[in-house]
């Protein structure tokens, strides 16, 4: 080697390995920072620091790659959903107003990943992963309304009404959140969501 040529070291941005957690990480950070509108696989490979074609390995295109991240997110709702109501001595009214208070709160930390959640024309719907997930966080909060007991229905089915009727209420108000309409920044919303969401829950009759 001549010694007067500077060493240069192959920059990896990867393990063999962790590509699809590379690869899923710098996606995040993409969407976070451009949204949905600015989002691409080039430059979420780009960010990763591997070809444009490395992607494929793991997501066939764009949408498998965006199903990938509402997926981790579900994941992630569902979570905070089941730790919000993990408290079973306190009464049913203040865990609903918990589980709540920790959905708006998600959707106002992850404004991006919320909104890509439910963006149905830019995800494999069909996603058996992503059923999952989705299918998790909603069972957090139906188990807590209707009962941990009670049997599994379509949403469609009448008797899923209070259900749904509680995750209208909540994501309709984090939609709000998001919009600003309680006030600009997350602290502002943050407030309004304890102070006005159990008023507006207690009128559900659950």
């Amino acid at each position: 080697m001549n010694p007067n040529l500077p060493s240069v070291k192959m920059a990896r941005g990867y393990h063999h390995g962790d590509l699809r957690a590379t690869l899923l990480g710098a996606a995040k950070s993409l969407l976070a920072e451009k949204g949905v509108e600015g989002f691409s696989l080039r430059e979420t490979a780009r960010r990763a620091g591997v070809s444009s074609g490395a992607p494929k390995h793991h997501f066939r295109d764009v949408r498998a790659l965006l199903t990938a991240i509402a997926t981790l997110a579900f994941d992630e709702l569902a979570d905070r959903l089941e730790a919000a109501s993990s408290d079973c001595s306190a009464d049913r009214m203040t865990r609903i107003h918990g589980q709540g208070a920790a959905y708006v709160r998600f959707a106002l930390e992850q404004r991006a990943r919320f909104d890509l959640m439910w963006r149905v024309a830019l995800l494999d719907m069909n996603d058996p992963e992503r059923c999952r997930a989705g299918d998790r966080a909603f069972a957090a909060m139906d188990r807590l309304v209707r009962g941990e007991d009670a049997p599994e229905l379509e949403h469609s089915d009448p008797r899923m009404a209070p259900s749904i009727a509680c995750w209208s209420i909540v994501h309709g108000f984090a939609r709000l959140a998001i919009d600003g309409t309680f006030g600009l920044g997350v602290d502002a919303a943050e407030r309004a969501a304890d102070a006005l969401l159990p008023a507006v829950l207690a009128h559900l009759s659950v």
